[in-house]
């Protein structure tokens, strides 16, 4: 190793990544932190303005990017974003499946309409997007995916059983889909955050927030940057003989 080949390992110079939830948050700092490391980024989200806002920021960043407006619980909207983002750069190498909904119901008290919302967009809209884009993922030199998961998908959470059911599945989905591909080429592994200040967060009451501020080792919120190093490592060659795993990155949160 010699600091020619050190500066090779994050490197994602002309790499294609699909972000999703991409234009806030810990999505929105990965896209940019892509960006940086040389990737043409697409980012999707719900919300068209947003959407088109993020696309020009980022290319005024200096990177060549794309905005794609997609409900995440919709599976022919799943498979027109990876349409659009093949026609566009004409491969696919990176899949961050970052989206996620939050939906609180107390257990006992679920409804079918939350339950079916938080599962199709936390689970199925992932493990539908790994598939539609595997043919162009096992194309690629250094075909990865990273699935952003939760440190609550290791917890007790009786306020959000649902979403943290969903990530506890979508961390089985991840070693499910590393062994199944890794003989094609592509990783797959999962980030887990921890208690990170975005909106999903402080959406929530005040005495809720200070709570998730204080219940880590660290005793603080981590900034959606602070994400960006570790959905790197994961994406890139600087992990290359890593599958199937899961990055905690929470602060301490999680005990082992």
């Amino acid at each position: 190793m010699d600091a020619d080949k050190l500066s090779t390992l994050f490197d994602l110079t002309d790499r294609v990544a699909i972000v999703t939830g991409g234009t806030r948050g810990i999505g929105r700092a990965i896209a940019e932190g892509f960006v940086a490391a040389g990737a043409h980024v697409v980012v999707a989200s719900r919300k068209a303005d947003a959407c088109a806002q993020t696309q020009a920021d980022l290319e005024a960043m200096g990177g060549q990017a794309l905005g794609v407006p997609t409900n995440l619980g919709d599976l022919d909207g799943i498979a027109a974003l990876v349409a659009a983002t093949a026609e566009r750069f004409g491969r696919i190498d990176i899949v961050v499946n970052n989206a996620a909904t939050a939906l609180t119901e107390p257990l006992g008290r679920f409804t079918p309409a939350a339950y079916a919302k938080t599962m199709d967009v936390n689970l199925r809209g992932p493990v539908f997007l790994s598939q539609e884009a595997l043919p162009w993922l096992t194309e690629s030199p250094a075909g990865s995916i990273v699935n952003v998961i939760s440190a609550g998908a290791f917890m007790f959470s009786a306020s959000q059983a649902t979403y943290s059911a969903a990530k506890a599945g979508l961390l089985s989905f991840t070693r499910s889909m590393a062994g199944a591909w890794a003989p094609l080429g592509v990783r797959v592994n999962a980030l887990a955050p921890g208690t990170t200040l975005t909106d999903m967060v402080t959406n929530n009451p005040e005495e809720v927030v200070e709570g998730m501020r204080t219940i880590s080792l660290l005793g603080r919120f981590a900034d959606a940057d602070e994400m960006v190093g570790p959905a790197l490592f994961l994406a890139s060659d600087a992990s290359s003989y890593v599958t199937g795993q899961v990055l905690l990155a929470d602060g301490g949160l999680v005990p082992h």
